[in-house]
Formats: C-alpha cells, sequence, structure tokens
C-alpha cells in the first residue's frame, strides 16, 4: 500500500508525504518507507494529481528495486560514500587520493554518525577549532575546509539537506608558503658534492635545479625524450602517482607543461654517460625487465619507475651524508631553479614557459618577492655608478 499526504507550508506552497508500505517486521511493527517531496522544487505551489501518482510511482519502484535510501536520516559517512561514487569518481586519480585520505583520517571520525540534515555550521567550526588544536598547519586546515565544502555542496544539490552548513562558516585564513632556495655558492657547493654520487641520483639533482621540472615530470621522463644532440628535452608525461603498485602516467599538470626545456652544456656530458650505463644495465637484466617498451631515466634496475616519494627519500639521505649542504624540500630545487633564473634577469615569460607555468600570471604570483627583490638589486647597481661619478667630480 501507498499514501500521499499534503501539508501546506509557512510560505504557502505545499510538500507531500510519500509513504510506501511493506509490512511487518519481526517485532509486529510496520516497515514503511517515506519521502517528502516539495511543490516549490518543482516551481509550482502544488502538485497535481498526474504529478503526485508519477512520484509515487518512482518512489514505488525505487523502494521494491532496492535503489532508495531514506536520505532524510542518512548519517554523515552513508553521505560520503555516495559523494565518492558521484563526483569524486570522475576527479583525477591524485585528487582522490588526497581527498579519500582526508575524509578518512579525519573527517569521517568527527561527523561519522551524525544526521547529514542535524550538522550545523558550529559543529563545523568545532571541528575547525579542533584541527587548529591538533597542532594543523594553516594550510592543512584550508584544504580540510575545500573538502567540506565540496560534499556539503553536492549534500544540497542532492536535495540531502535543506541548508547548506558551510555558508556559515568563515574560511580559515592561509598563509604563503615561502620557499626556502640555494643561493649561487650553494648551488656551486652542491653541484661538487655531487660528483662522490652515482650516476643516476647525480643525473636528477642537476635536471631538478637546472631544468625546474617537477617531481612528477622527471619520473615521465624516457630516453627517447632526451635529445642531447639539439640539447633539449621533451617534457610529455608525468607520473604523479602509483596506483595497486603501477605508475599512472598522464599528461603534465597543463596544457602548457608539454613543452621542450633547454639543457645546459655541462649537464649532457653527464646524460651521455648515465645513458651509456643506464642501457648496459639494461642489456644485463634481461628476460626480468619489468619496463616494457618504456625507459625511463629514473628507475630501478629492472625498469620500473620509482614511486614518487623515493625521489624524496634519496634527496633526504643524500643531505644527511653532506651535513655541509642545509636541507630544503626536493620541490624547492624547483623554485631554486627559478630563483637563480629571476636573479640572472631572464624575463619572466622565458622562466614561465620553461617551468611549465598556465601562464605569466602563475609565475609572477609565486616568485612575485623574488623579482622584486632583484629588481630591488637592479636599482642598487645605479648606486654605485653615481658613486664613482661623483669621486671623479670630487677629484676634479
Amino acid at each position: 500500500m501507498a499514501t500521499i499526504e499534503p501539508k501546506e507550508l509557512k510560505d504557502g506552497t505545499t510538500s507531500y508525504r510519500l509513504t510506501v508500505e511493506l509490512g511487518y517486521a519481526p517485532d509486529g511493527s510496520r516497515i514503511r518507507k517515506r519521502k517528502t517531496v516539495n511543490a516549490k522544487d518543482f516551481g509550482k505551489k502544488e502538485l497535481g494529481k498526474r504529478e503526485l501518482n508519477a512520484e509515487l510511482d518512482r518512489f514505488k519502484n525505487e523502494v521494491n528495486n532496492g535503489e532508495y535510501r531514506d536520505i532524510e536520516k542518512m548519517s554523515f559517512a552513508a553521505f560520503v560514500e555516495q559523494w565518492k561514487k558521484r563526483y569524486l569518481v570522475d576527479k583525477e586519480e591524485k585528487t582522490q587520493q588526497n581527498y579519500s585520505h582526508i575524509v578518512n583520517k579525519r573527517i569521517t571520525p568527527f561527523f561519522g554518525k551524525a544526521d547529514m540534515e542535524k550538522i550545523k555550521s558550529f559543529h563545523i567550526m568545532d571541528f575547525i577549532a579542533k584541527l587548529k588544536g591538533d597542532g594543523l598547519s594553516a594550510n592543512s586546515i584550508v584544504k580540510y575546509y575545500r573538502v567540506l565544502k565540496s560534499i556539503f555542496h553536492w549534500a544540497k544539490e542532492w536535495k540531502v539537506v535543506k541548508e547548506n552548513p558551510m555558508e556559515g562558516v568563515p574560511k580559515p585564513k592561509e598563509t604563503d608558503y615561502d620557499a626556502d632556495v640555494y643561493s649561487e655558492e650553494e648551488v656551486a657547493y652542491l653541484f661538487d658534492a655531487l660528483q662522490n654520487e652515482k650516476p643516476m641520483f647525480r643525473v636528477l639533482i642537476l635536471l631538478a635545479v637546472t631544468t625546474g621540472l617537477r617531481r612528477g615530470e622527471l619520473l615521465g621522463l624516457e630516453w627517447k625524450h632526451i635529445h642531447l644532440d639539439k640539447s633539449f628535452i621533451d617534457v610529455r608525461q608525468s607520473i604523479p602517482m602509483f596506483k595497486d603498485h603501477q605508475p599512472v602516467i598522464k599528461e603534465p599538470k597543463t596544457k602548457n607543461s608539454i613543452r621542450k626545456v633547454s639543457i645546459n652544456a655541462f649537464v649532457v656530458p653527464e646524460l651521455d654517460k648515465y645513458f651509456l650505463q643506464a642501457r648496459k644495465d639494461k642489456l644485463q637484466v634481461g628476460d626480468k625487465w619489468q619496463g616494457g617498451d618504456r625507459f625511463f631515466l629514473f628507475a630501478n634496475k629492472y625498469g620500473m619507475p620509482y614511486y614518487p616519494k623515493t625521489l624524496s627519500d634519496m634527496w633526504r639521505d643524500f643531505i644527511k651524508k653532506n651535513p655541509g649542504i642545509k636541507y630544503i624540500r626536493f620541490h624547492d630545487l624547483r623554485h631554486t631553479s627559478a630563483t637563480l633564473l629571476i636573479n640572472k634577469g631572464v624575463h619572466a615569460k622565458t622562466i614561465s614557459s620553461r617551468l611549465g607555468h598556465s601562464n605569466i600570471k602563475t609565475t609572477m604570483n609565486i616568485y612575485g618577492h623574488a623579482m622584486q627583490s632583484a629588481d630591488v638589486a637592479a636599482a642598487e647597481a645605479f648606486d654605485t655608478l653615481f658613486e664613482v661619478k661623483q669621486d671623479q667630480q670630487q677629484k676634479a
């Protein structure tokens, strides 16, 4: 049996409670499934008999086919699973991985059992306060805020909640990351220390500093992308992550990230030497080769590219062996590359193209401070000229 119960709302529109009877439970209580339909969702004050019967038939089919979920009592944890299946599944693998980690680590343990409709703005503000109390950085807290914003945006779009509680929550302040970079003298010291390292690691760091390639782009390099005769690298792909122990090979971060990057004259012989060694190692492996038709620069002896984290671990181990070199993140080698070019007076457009930024505005936003410092240094260069001129006039 199925019934429709109308109810006039304060705004003059009508809502309808649809009820489908499914018999009795072992304890004698009735089993019912209910759903509320609002006429204003159809742009009307009330629904006609034909429209109501169509909604009721649709509801009965959902219940009978096991497709209906009582969204009016849906828990946060249950909704998140729907959000993953309906929204997150269409995002890139790396985004799926990051968002799922954020949800599973702190968000679901905090909100999991709560009914979606009962979560209010102050509950979310309490959660953000807890993150601060747990010592999370400002930028990490913003990531949690963004994920919650996405979850409740779709909860309202899909009519699971009437109001979006995130609309009453102010966005936490972000702090600009002040990248730590090497000076020219520190880079010279670094390159000197690399002479004691194996060819693979030496080439990895040389390319990271001199080309500014992202970590995933370095991992995506195959020998067919290295053009030693013309001294450039063809950046065509990236390995940002692994899935099921296999590398996820995709196009780089942005359209402009597909690019040709010139390589320094002193790096060419290092690459040539490393290629001869890599080819020799591949022949020795023989049938145990796991790289297929691909021949990656930065891979284990069987041809499988390293995990992204492995490159960072190699870098950290190198720094530990060389206490005279200060530690910076592996990604900061990219920032070092850009900063050195800025200090040499290279045009921002050239730096932007070399780094594979989507546009020059991105470069200016990231390295604006470094460019301003270089501009100040350029202005100070004129001070020296005027001082020399004044000395000459005084002597005359």
